[in-house]
């Protein structure tokens, strides 16, 4: 089912050659011309991917809205100078939010509480209620925030259809920042058809939660409203980037602001700076400081302040420090640097946080600048979860080789990179890419091959990228807590690490696995004193079962509360 947006071609351009705009002016371009440019042709190969229909069904439900959308908004910013504030950003910002959310509900079962049938069957109305506001979501702005008017002067009101003449725009000053929430209602009817509206609105549930969610009333809007917030929230992340201005203005309680004060009080009382055995180092563009060190110091302190939501695993913490704003990313997305660091004759390499310096000492005084080098590489790099501890000895230097550095891409780098990577279905996701990779390909010490597993589940369930209760999951939600389908959840784990496949029999490198998982002891046992259990599964066409591990504590692996599959049941 090839469509025209699958056809990728070179380049990013998002029209094809049409007549010169006048100057300070923007044509108003076809949906079509929109929407073919290579980042918003994968975002629709996404969303298709993720509401399993028809190519029928898709164009009437999906992509009919979407290039309505798209010509109203045409190239218009999404902000002024917060998220996708740039030419075309509230198209892209709208795609976001669809492919974003859409990823998200995969972890639901809608309606909350009904009968499994029931869910079944209104399965697609929800994602489409989903899709549809989150679309919708910032769709006000171009009705209360911008003025937009065409060449002769005459001033564009959404309302009264898509722009039709060159026009330019302006945002509004002294606007209020909270209307544009308000203001879907004008356009939702210009977007959505009859036919679409009266679909939705045959459950009342769901219609329910749409219209309180399209008026903004998120706190009515039920899961509705927690994923398009949710997704709000990544698309933004994603494209702010790392943004000490923006990351000095988090409300007093967030996390983002625990973490910037942690990181503050370690590094202004506590770090070593600027020589062998420190915890960082300090150039005139930026703080190193060394990965797990940091993160881990950074976690006691917080938990001694009594903090909460504070993640357990130096992964999700470094995701937490990213998506925050309050490192930098790698070129290739990541938020663990590698580095040389050389001072005379003593020379170490370093997985690292990068910060910007006034994240921490804004307009106070710092130390003296390191008078070395740090410098970034790419060669055998490690993969974000393996660090390197400072040495507090000096070394040799080694004989000066050139080292390939790492090419630093314009500030203003395709972070709908690092988007897409998220949205990668199973399957699809690379075997890992040479940041990733470490250079030896031997297998983890088997004591350590069971923490490495619950380390890969929490940051699976964290980053959404392990699925729960999908029909094809194997982590499941059972009586308050985990169920890992056997040996599915094993299987998978070997598949994306082959140098364990490699250290044994691909048969026996999961049952090894699932040896050291067991010696974890994170796991119920039956009352025979077996480890396996298993639950009946009960769908809308047919019945089976599945044999797995039951975890202890549903916090060993996440800490947010996800409600129980209501197709399994426990036999006990």
């Amino acid at each position: 089912m090839k469509r025209w947006w699958f056809k990728h071609q070179k380049g990013n351009t998002a029209e094809p050659s049409l007549a010169q705009a006048p100057e300070g002016f923007h044509l108003p371009l076809s949906s079509e011309s929109l929407l073919c440019a290579d980042h918003r042709k994968k975002l629709l190969e996404r969303i298709w991917q993720y509401t399993a229909l028809s190519e029928p069904q898709f164009n009437q439900l999906y992509l009919d809205p979407i290039r309505r959308y798209a010509t109203y908004v045409q190239q218009l910013p999404a902000s002024e100078s917060h998220h996708h504030a740039y030419t075309g950003g509230m198209l892209d910002h709208g795609l976001e939010l669809v492919a974003c959310s859409l990823k998200l509900r995969q972890s639901y079962l809608l309606p909350s509480g009904a009968a499994p049938e029931d869910q079944a069957a209104q399965a697609d109305a929800w994602s489409a209620a989903i899709a549809y506001g989150a679309l919708l979501h910032d769709i006000g702005k171009i009705a209360v925030d911008l003025q937009v008017e065409y060449q002769n002067g005459e001033v564009w009101y959404p309302w009264h259809g898509p722009l039709t003449q060159p026009y330019r725009f302006r945002f509004l000053v002294g606007r209020d920042y909270k209307l544009h929430g308000a203001a879907a209602g004008l356009l939702y009817t210009q977007l959505l058809t009859s036919y679409q509206l009266d679909w939705l609105s045959s459950y009342p549930v769901l219609w329910s939660h749409l219209l309180f969610l399209l008026a903004n009333h998120y706190d009515h809007a039920g899961p509705l409203g927690e994923l398009v917030l949710q997704a709000d929230r990544v698309s933004t992340a994603q494209n702010i980037g790392a943004n000490p201005t923006k990351a000095l203005l988090a409300p007093k309680h967030s996390l983002q602001h625990h973490l910037l004060t942690g990181l503050r009080h370690l590094v202004k009382n506590e770090f070593k700076l600027n020589q062998p055995g420190a915890a960082g180092w300090l150039t005139v563009d930026h703080l190193w400081l060394v990965s797990k060190t940091a993160t881990d110091r950074l976690r006691a302190y917080l938990l001694a302040q009594a903090v909460d939501g504070i993640p357990s695993s130096n992964i999700a913490l470094f995701d937490e420090l990213q998506s925050h704003g309050l490192v930098e990313a790698t070129p290739e997305g990541k938020a663990v640097w590698n580095a040389n660091v050389t001072d005379d004759d003593w020379q170490h390499r370093f997985t690292f946080l990068r910060l910007q310096p006034s994240l921490i000492w804004a307009d106070a005084p710092r130390p003296d600048c390191f008078k070395g080098k740090v410098e970034p590489i790419t060669d055998g790099s490690l993969p974000t979860g393996e660090t390197n501890e400072p040495s507090p000895d000096r070394h040799p230097a080694t004989p000066e080789v050139n080292q390939p550095v790492a090419v630093l891409r314009d500030q203003e780098f395709d972070y709908l990179d690092d988007l897409m990577d998220m949205l990668q279905v199973p399957g699809e996701r690379e075997s890992g890419s040479a940041v990733e990779k470490t250079q030896s390909t031997t297998a983890p010490p088997q004591d350590a091959a069971g923490l490495a597993f619950l380390e890969w589940l929490r940051e699976g369930v964290h980053s959404h990228r392990l699925v729960i209760n999908d029909s094809k999951a194997k982590i499941h939600t059972v009586d308050g807590t985990f169920f890992l389908v056997t040996p599915g959840i094993f299987q998978l784990y070997i598949a994306e690490h082959p140098e364990l496949a490699e250290a044994a029999p691909k048969s026996e490198a999961w049952r090894l696995l699932q040896r050291q998982f067991e010696k974890l002891d994170v796991h119920v046992k039956k009352t025979n004193g077996r480890n396996i259990w298993t639950c009946t599964v009960r769908g809308p066409r047919k019945s089976g079962s599945l044999n797995g591990y039951l975890l202890r504590d549903a916090k060993s692996i996440s800490s947010e509360i996800h409600a129980s599959n209501p197709f399994l049941t426990l036999i006990t």
